[in-house]
């Protein structure tokens, strides 16, 4: 058995037929800017790869019900184990999904208290939240009552005519809208203040009743509900994540007054095991909980209690002691969601894998990356391969071998720059080499500030009694470990202070086929109607999503044609040639060039061609987050990470026209030499009069900050507390701050 996995002739994306090598039972990194070819090699190669040849074990029927890849553009890969692959997605669910289900241990706990709890109540499922017979029959195991705010919902100096019903398509022209003013029950253009009493109680609390007076568009078979019943089974019983954010604005929301929060009936909290019910086991920190379960003396869930607490402890192995289990899912930094991922698989029993980590580091602190690196190596310590694409320093120290992937990115990469150890790297002519091996310094000037914001003796979540002061037009970063209270300082209380305020979040960009940085920056229309003006046709037709779709492609530029479970196999279209249009769009030349030529122009060949302000301006500015190799006309859904986070920087600058910016965590996915360019976009843009917030754990971004806000000292419960606000070179003196000792380690590197 070769101790490699070999890879002969990768041609993937933008990969240049490239071959190597990569070593088994070792931690691989592959480094490079965003968009080198990183991505295509490890994930749309090798995992894809990996992933296909194990889903053709299984049978037909099986084959159909396993997401598909795509063959890779390989000549051979010869020695590929099963892989693992985990990316950077946070983790999702909806309200009853909580760190004690996500991670099985809220199921061993159940079964623990089953065997041993006193009295005996039932079996494992009864113990369940998710559990008619567990469950809260106040909130239905959600440990949260949810009462809608009528002042928020209903402007009562308004008609329904007007728009009284503050929720979407109950506005005027949507069709929800209709269920109540073709049914003859109000007077339309009545301000809902002049209702009587029985209107109104008809408008917003009746169950189900037929109309009084239906008009012809009312539906004959259907039957009338109120505004408040009809919101609360459509949308919140539902948790219908499309309209989180308008029922955030009409809900109040508090812990359920009979569970207090722990979601499930007084017959589960009566039952106990040393004093202790399940309900208070999830809320306990888990270094409380692992002390509790250590204390348990009972040979006859000997299997139960270890398995525990190997659960446990490696939770506290990546710094998430502070978390308890009842901590819902979606209330979980990017930091905490990918720790609690990698905890899985490092209590696994499975040996010689091959694990495929996609950017661990994002969301974490340096002081968290070092549980992460124990991780990593744990599960090269039990036999399996570990390879990560990655930015991080820390991260990369810890590799035995390394594939640099360059020089550029897009058409300029795709091609291996470097393969070997961390020291060879650094004494490599590379730019990730040059990058690392720089010497760093921090901003030492202390700017004197006119005026600031200030947010004064504010709490919620883990943030009590915060009081801090953010320079205006300055560069402030806030930093502190995952889960320290950063974003609940910033993006929540100071916020709902200054709403004004444009934040740049995590949240992806859903890129398809169909779109592209042109439409993803709302500019396309503007190059159409050129197109348009120039001709004499309907902008439509110089629309590949429009009447100018090539007619058997559909405007796609590819057939694909389904082979049941062997997958989707895409074909250029024989018509168009991939180039999208049908012939009359592309019989017009403005320039010389077609509407498809446009499209096949880089940024930078761009930025000169057109005269429209705002176009100029939104091509500037993809030129000012360094994505001036990409052509007009890419897919977003062929952006590497990176590039979709300096694309979403982009569109920030060239939508807002507010001067307070919050951006959170901006270098996500980017290579050092590409914060290099984000720092210098920070300088135009401070030069331009903006105040920028970022939320930040990469340590040249902190350097360079000219006002640093450092949360902690810890995660939870533990963190919170603001410990240093000022001036760069002052943390460096500041004990107690994580930030600050790693800072200090940072600039003597």
């Amino acid at each position: 058995m070769s101790d490699y996995i070999s890879i002969k002739g990768a041609r993937t994306n933008n990969l240049k037929n490239i071959s190597l090598t990569i070593p088994k039972h070792k931690i691989t990194v592959a480094t490079g800017v965003s968009g080198s070819g990183k991505s295509s090699l490890i994930f749309d190669t090798l995992a894809a790869e990996s992933q296909r040849l194990l889903n053709d074990t299984y049978s037909s029927y099986i084959q159909q019900l396993l997401p598909h890849y795509a063959q890779p553009v390989v000549d051979e890969i010869e020695n590929l184990p099963v892989s693992i692959v985990i990316n950077q997605k946070k983790i999702g669910g909806n309200a009853r999904s909580t760190v004690g289900t996500v991670t099985d241990i809220y199921t061993s706990l159940r079964l623990l208290f089953s065997r041993i709890a006193k009295p005996f109540i039932g079996y494992s499922m009864v113990y369940s939240f998710n559990h008619p017979q567990g469950m809260c029959p106040l909130c239905k195991g959600l440990g949260e009552t949810k009462e809608i705010d009528l002042d928020h919902l209903i402007n009562f100096d308004k008609s329904l005519n007007e728009g009284a019903i503050n929720f979407p398509t109950f506005q005027p022209g949507g069709w929800r809208l209709t269920r109540y003013t073709e049914t003859g029950n109000f007077d339309n253009d009545k301000k809902i203040k002049d209702f009587t009493t029985n209107e109104r109680e008809l408008l917003l609390y009746n169950t189900g009743s037929a109309p009084l007076h239906p008009t012809e568009q009312w539906p004959k078979t259907s039957t009338y509900i109120g505004v408040i019943p009809r919101i609360t089974k459509s949308f919140i019983e539902k948790e219908d994540p499309k309209y989180a954010a308008q029922l955030n604005a009409i809900l109040h929301v508090e812990d359920c007054p009979e569970c207090l929060g722990t979601r499930v009936n007084d017959l589960v909290r009566s039952a106990k095991i040393d004093g202790k019910s399940i309900a208070d086991c999830v809320m306990m920190p888990i270094s409380d909980l692992i002390s509790f379960i250590n204390q348990i003396d009972s040979p006859s869930v000997e299997i139960v209690l270890k398995d525990l607490i190997k659960k446990l402890e490696s939770l506290k192995t990546v710094g998430l002691s502070y978390l308890f289990l009842n901590r819902p899912t979606s209330t979980l930094s990017g930091g905490e969601s990918q720790r609690i991922k990698m905890t899985k698989h490092l209590t696994s029993a499975l040996a010689d894998v091959l694990y495929i980590f996609d950017e661990p580091s994002v969301g974490l602190h340096p002081e968290d990356i070092l549980g992460m690196t124990t991780i990593i190596e744990g599960l090269k310590s039990k036999g399996n391969t570990v390879v990560l694409v990655d930015h991080d320093p820390d991260i990369i120290k810890i590799a035995d071998h390394i594939i640099d992937i360059g020089k550029g990115a897009g058409i300029n990469g795709g091609r291996i720059t470097f393969e070997g150890t961390y020291q060879g790297l650094l004494e490599s002519n590379t730019l990730t080499g040059k990058t690392l091996s720089r010497s760093h310094f921090i901003n030492t000037e202390k700017k004197i500030f006119s005026s600031y914001y200030t947010l004064e003796h504010a709490s919620l979540h883990n943030v009590i009694d915060a009081s801090v002061k953010l320079p205006k037009n300055g560069l402030t970063v806030v930093t502190g470990v995952a889960g320290s209270g950063k974003s609940t300082l910033i993006r929540h209380l100071f916020k709902k202070k200054y709403p004004e305020a444009t934040i740049l979040d995590q949240s992806p960009i859903r890129g398809s086929n169909r779109s592209n940085v042109l439409t993803y920056l709302n500019v396309f229309d503007k190059i159409r109607n050129i197109f348009a003006h120039y001709s004499g046709k309907s902008s439509s037709y110089f629309s590949y999503n429009g009447k100018g779709a090539c007619p058997l492609c559909k405007g796609k530029g590819y057939i694909k044609l389904d082979l049941a479970y062997m997958g989707d196999v895409e074909q250029p279209c024989e018509k168009c040639h991939r180039k999208r249009y049908n012939e009359e769009a592309l019989s017009v030349s403005w320039h010389g060039k077609t509407i498809y030529d446009i499209l096949q122009l880089t940024i930078g060949e761009a930025v000169d061609l057109f005269d429209d302000p705002s176009l100029k301006e939104a091509i500037q500015n993809l030129i000012d987050v360094n994505l001036g190799y990409v052509k007009l006309g890419q897919s977003l859904d062929t952006f590497s990470g990176g590039e979709l986070q300096r694309l979403k920087i982009a569109k920030i600058i060239h939508q807002t026209t507010d001067n307070l910016l919050i951006l959170d965590e901006p270098s996500t996915g980017l290579h050092e030499a590409d914060v290099m360019n984000l720092l210098s976009l920070f300088k135009k843009l401070l030069k331009e009069d903006k105040t920028l917030i970022v939320l930040e754990h990469n340590l040249q971004i902190i350097s360079q900050a000219q006002w640093i806000i450092d949360m902690g000292l810890g995660g939870g419960n533990l963190g919170g507390d603001v410990l240093f606000q000022g001036y760069p070179t002052d943390l460096l003196e500041a004990a107690g701050s994580y930030t600050a000792e790693h800072l200090r380690g940072y600039l003597k590197s």
